[in-house]
């Protein structure tokens, strides 16, 4: 029996259509992953079921008893949301209201459809410890995994037939991602799970079915066993490629000789009564990629603003190129920083909408050189060359550009001092796996050309394994383990770096069926 029927649903706005006659079923107590790139379609369709796009949709959309979903009145769906059909979204902290608890918001929702249960009971059921502190806590006093159970625990509180789940647990450490996904796993017991990821290694450790999409089409859909060992469709066959493996030969690790980029030693930062770091050293060699790794909350962004100048040190030392990094102003620390460049997670957010993308690669050397407009401007069309964009891009604005490109001119400006070191905070994570790997092979080409250092920040330990020769592993502001990136995670030493490892989902779903059968001892 099928808790969702789809037939030839289009959905246009302005009069364009974006997807074309999609159809697909999600069967009862099953989980259905829905995945494509980025603008292939995939939340389009699952929010026009609810009438939650404001756009123009054809086709038809059944519940399990015929209810219609499609040609629905505004009153009808609004009976339908939450009740039959829960939603979950990636941006957890935007589901909340930061006025109020988390148990104002469950009784909340309870009282739309007239459900009356205790609200320790809702959030135990996902998987919340504590319930009662949690309760009584407000969304900023909760982390991110923690966060992304309280939307779980609003979407089901109903018993929805149906959970739809966008990106539940993009951004997320390994570790509370498989927590994540074991609550998903038990509720697709009783109810239907539509999964939208771009993650295929999610889809690999809890989907049942797979519906492959890419420009508002479905071009495959198979059971998700099928789907992995014997894909059809070419585009599908991209994807699984395009999926970067932990087991695949890490980066061959540089005789760097005696010269060093980047040294903290003996650091130690506090926040008030909390230590973000605890004596941490780390040393970047000159012409080396040394990945970072680490749970939220680690320590691994403070490193970097650290190095960046931007965090002062309650106790240690921090360097660049030989000399001393110090939070300030003056001449020689500003002329030190230009020898840092940094790429972050979010390449809009790093980006002024205003300004175009010529003149941001421009600004660095605005600030920091004498040279002439028509030297800058040779200097950012070669940049652009870099990065593989056309030199025609120095006159478009971020709007005009995709995830990726936004990324791309992200670097360019980074590399535009020609800096010792380069500082890349979580810069794929939220990108498409294919556009991942697009960004991450750039990386590395421009690492060859260049020879900068680099510090690569990441939850990604497939990703880490795939550029960095090296690799430093940090939990609770403390190094626990560090060395060449085939040993360490090849053979840890660490339990904590082995759960780390054994929590990452593999695109294999057989070999991750036999690994959830193992335990995870620190989720």
């Amino acid at each position: 029996m099928n808790a969702l029927e789809i037939r030839n649903v289009s959905v246009s706005f302005n009069g364009t259509e974006v997807t074309h006659d999609v159809s697909f079923d999600v069967p009862a107590s099953s989980v259905v992953a829905l995945v494509g790139e980025s603008g292939s379609g995939k939340s389009v369709t699952a929010l026009s079921l609810l009438g939650l796009t404001g756009a123009s949709v054809t086709g038809e959309a059944h519940l399990a008893d015929g209810t219609e979903l499609i040609s629905a009145s505004p009153q009808l769906l609004r009976a339908v949301r939450g009740k039959r059909i829960g939603m979950i979204f990636q941006e957890s902290m935007g589901a909340f209201d930061p006025m109020y608890t988390i148990g104002y918001h469950v009784r909340e929702a309870m009282r739309a459809h007239g459900t009356e249960t205790p609200v320790a009971e809702v959030l135990e059921k996902a998987g919340l410890k504590d319930p009662e502190r949690i309760a009584g806590s407000y969304p900023h006093q909760l982390s991110g995994g923690q966060l992304q159970r309280a939307m779980i625990a609003l979407a089901t509180v109903h018993s929805p037939e149906v959970l739809i789940a966008d990106e539940p647990t993009t951004a997320l450490d390994v570790t509370v991602q498989a927590g994540i996904l074991d609550v998903l796993r038990d509720i697709a017991q009783e109810r239907a799970v539509l999964l939208i990821t771009h993650d295929m290694g999610v889809v690999a450790d809890v989907a049942t079915h797979v519906v492959v999409m890419k420009d508002g089409r479905v071009v495959e859909t198979a059971g998700v066993r099928d789907l992995f060992e014997n894909p059809q469709h070419p585009y599908t066959r991209t994807l699984l490629q395009s999926v970067p493996r932990i087991t695949e030969r890490a980066a061959e690790e540089q005789d760097a000789g005696e010269a060093v980029a980047a040294r903290v030693e003996h650091a130690r930062v506090e926040h008030g009564s909390t230590v973000a770091l605890n004596d941490v050293s780390l040393t970047i060699p000159a012409h080396t990629i040394v990945g970072l790794v680490g749970e939220s909350g680690s320590g691994k962004s403070t490193i970097a603003n650290v190095l960046t100048g931007a965090q002062k040190l309650a106790s240690g030392t921090a360097e660049v190129a030989g000399t001393a990094v110090v939070p300030g102003t003056s001449r020689q620390q500003r002329r030190l920083r230009s020898r840092v460049g940094v790429v972050f997670q979010d390449p809009a957010g790093s980006l002024n909408p205003r300004r175009t993308i010529g003149a941001q690669i421009a600004q660095p050397f605005e600030l920091h050189t004498r040279l002439s407009r028509r030297d800058i401007a040779r200097k950012v069309g070669e940049l652009l060359e870099d990065v593989q964009l056309p030199v025609e891009f120095a006159r478009r604005f971020p709007r005009e550009l995709s995830g990726g490109q936004k990324q791309r001119v992200a670097i360019a400006r980074a590399l535009a001092l020609e800096p010792d070191l380069l500082i890349a905070d979580e810069p794929t994570s939220a990108l498409d796996v294919s556009v991942q790997t697009g960004i991450l092979d750039l990386l590395a080409e421009l690492h060859d050309k260049h020879q900068f250092a680099s510090l690569f920040i990441s939850h990604d330990l497939a990703v880490i394994s795939q550029v960095a020769s090296r690799v430093v592993v940090l939990r609770d502001g403390r190094v626990v383990e560090e060395g060449a990136t085939a040993q360490v995670l090849g053979s840890p030493d660490s339990d904590y770096t082995r759960s780390l490892i054994e929590a990452a989902p593999v695109p294999d779903p057989v070999e991750q069926k036999l690994r959830r059968k193992k335990s995870r001892g620190y989720r």
